[in-house]
């Protein structure tokens, strides 16, 4: 029965599979949300029945479109073209005619996408509270703040009410809604998920995040939005891993007895210090480290000239209408009124000295582990302190992106008050996989439920080792088992792993020229495109470059996305190379075309 189903996209998959229809679903996500009466986690819910003829306009199951049928929630300060975006101001109010990128991305995947969530204005705060549309109530413990900025998309999850959501974090906002309702944020790199159609609160430190009940949910919604948007100027084309289980020891920094701090809470600590036995029994090695310049760098994201990015965004209503801002919104943009291009030249200088002096103890360790948040604080704490909680929220988040840090926020078990349990796993950029690799490890470890469901946490699937001497390689031509060139990797030594299929957003061609005759595979979400049948081989690394040397113009290699939600590098195709092309798309592979024309002789 849907009404006892986790909402976790595994489990929806296998629903889907035996039948299940997305409008069922959809119908099933209303009643959730009427028996939870929150009518502060949306801003703008989708109307049922426009919902259902979507989910309906979905046809039969196609599990080669990685988020069919998958439920989620967006942030309202991410635009969903014909839905009002407020950025949490009713006066800064807009109507977009065209999806942000990563919306697109996930239409195409076949996600479902709910309603706009509610946020603090301007995504300015990590307490959730500081809206004019009434705060939502915090799924575990309404007494608790929802956190924030991204508090409507962090309690829409911990409810199970949808399968992932959007969230964006500048300062914490990812994670720190997290910690407080007991699943997992995941804040990637910056610039892997592109910041087009996103209100901006600190442009050059933003990023969209992505709330799930799972690590493994959150990493598959990240693989489907995630990718290079030249339209973006901050858009970067990082390489995409899979998450793979960490081979070696570990070297996992942690605060020092001298710089942790818990502001009194005793119950806080012991939680903390418990998860980190946890990765010490898997075999990571602790290291101790001063994070007095980590704080110091968390301090000037809002004390510093960086709050006058965020002023940029709104100045104009401040001059026409400042009291449309929520108070407390108001008091912290418009202190960038009082500063000068040089605070903010004299603020760059000192963020660089802060970041060489935090170089070495950063390059000694692989990750860092922190608490997500120090303690936790109540709706009745900050009406009667606005500021100093939401600060404090901050202790563990603040300093990430200034320093160009992934990190993902994952449960623990809970508190020996009940309370959620939850650490942060921090990486260098580029490093997703790897902080959400050893997140995967608490899901292992640690029994909880998830999120205010009464479901348990299921035990993630095994992880492949990588080794770390090879890389997979999608091939979708005449490298594949038995055609003319696939001896080029066996050769050198490379093994055949496995078939795949990109998702449903590729075309593909049979190329001129020849022989052999060749395809070329190009992503493009436009009409006629598919899925493509691949296969993937295991190359060892020491024969990458004399593989890569025997590959001609048109051909090169690149980052494929696969149905699974997972990406690989393999053969790609300039599209310079289309001239005399034929369009084999609705074939589905390369082996359905040499069938065709084999029948055709």
């Amino acid at each position: 029965m849907l009404s006892t189903l986790p909402f976790t996209i595994n489990s929806l998959r296998d629903a889907y599979a035996a039948g299940t229809r997305p409008a069922d679903v959809v119908r099933e996500i209303f009643t959730r949300l009427d028996a939870v009466g929150d009518p502060g986690i949306f801003i703008h819910l989708r109307d049922r029945d426009d919902l259902i003829a979507e989910a309906e306009a979905l046809g039969e199951y196609d599990p080669t479109r990685p988020l069919w049928g998958i439920p989620y929630a967006a942030k309202d300060n991410i635009d969903v073209a014909g839905i009002e975006t407020t950025a949490g101001c009713p006066a800064y109010a807009y109507t977009p005619t065209d999806d942000a990128f990563v919306i697109a991305q996930l239409r195409a995947a076949g996600a479902l996408m709910v309603g706009k969530t509610n946020l603090d204005q301007f995504a300015t705060g990590l307490v959730g509270v500081r809206t004019p549309y009434g705060a939502p109530l915090n799924a575990v413990d309404p007494e608790i703040v929802p956190g924030g900025s991204s508090g409507g998309s962090g309690v829409i999850v911990g409810h199970g009410i949808v399968s992932f959501s959007l969230g964006t974090d500048t300062a914490g906002s990812g994670r720190v809604p997290a910690a407080l309702n007991n699943i997992v944020g995941l804040k990637p790199t910056l610039g892997a998920l592109s910041a087009s159609g996103v209100v901006p609160a600190c442009r050059t430190l933003d990023t969209i995040s992505i709330f799930a009940l799972t690590v493994d949910d959150a990493y598959a919604a990240f693989s489907v939005a995630r990718g290079f948007d030249p339209k973006d100027a901050y858009s970067k084309p990082l390489p995409h891993e899979n998450l793979t289980e960490p081979s070696g020891t570990l070297r996992i920094g942690v605060p020092d007895a001298g710089s942790i701090e818990f502001f009194g809470d005793t119950v806080q600590q012991a939680a903390f210090d418990r998860d980190v036995a946890v990765l010490r029994a898997r075999g990571a090695e602790i290291v101790e480290i001063d994070f007095a310049p980590l704080y110091a760098i968390a301090d000037m994201l809002y004390e510093g000239a960086w709050v006058a990015e965020r002023y940029t965004v709104i100045a104009d209503l401040l001059a026409t209408n400042p009291d449309a801002l929520h108070p407390v919104t108001r008091q912290i943009i418009t202190h960038a009124e009082s500063m000068s291009a040089a605070d903010a030249f004299t603020g760059m200088y000192r963020l660089a000295e802060l970041k060489r002096a935090a170089e070495p103890m950063l390059d000694g360790v692989d990750l860092l582990c922190v608490p997500t948040v120090p303690t936790f604080y109540s709706v009745a704490d900050l009406e009667a302190d606005p500021v100093t909680p939401n600060s404090n929220n901050g202790t563990y988040t603040n300093f990430v992106n200034l320093l160009d840090m992934c990190g993902i926020a994952v449960p623990t078990a809970p508190r020996t008050d009940g309370r959620p349990g939850s650490v942060t796993m921090l990486a260098g950029a580029g490093q997703d996989a790897l902080a959400a690799s050893v997140a995967r490890g608490f899901e292992q470890d640690c029994p909880r439920k998830m999120g205010a469901t009464e479901h348990a946490i299921p035990n993630p699937a095994p992880l492949l080792s990588a080794p770390s001497d090879t890389i997979e390689i999608a091939v979708c031509g005449a490298h594949m088992t038995d055609l003319p060139l696939n001896w080029q990797l066996t050769d050198l030594g490379a093994t055949f792993l496995r078939t795949a299929q990109t998702t449903g957003d590729y075309k593909f061609y049979a190329l001129a020229g020849g022989p052999p005759a060749r395809p070329g595979l190009i992503k493009d979400a436009g009409p006629h495109s598919g899925a493509i049948a691949l296969e993937i081989w295991s190359l060892p690394k020491s024969g990458f470059g004399t593989f890569m040397a025997g590959i001609p113009a048109p051909l090169g290699i690149g980052t494929i996305d696969l149905s699974d939600g997972t990406a690989v590098k393999g053969f790609l195709c300039e599209p310079s190379g289309l001239d005399g092309a034929t369009d084999i798309t609705a074939l589905g592979g390369w082996r359905a075309f040499l069938a065709q024309q084999s029948e055709m002789a």
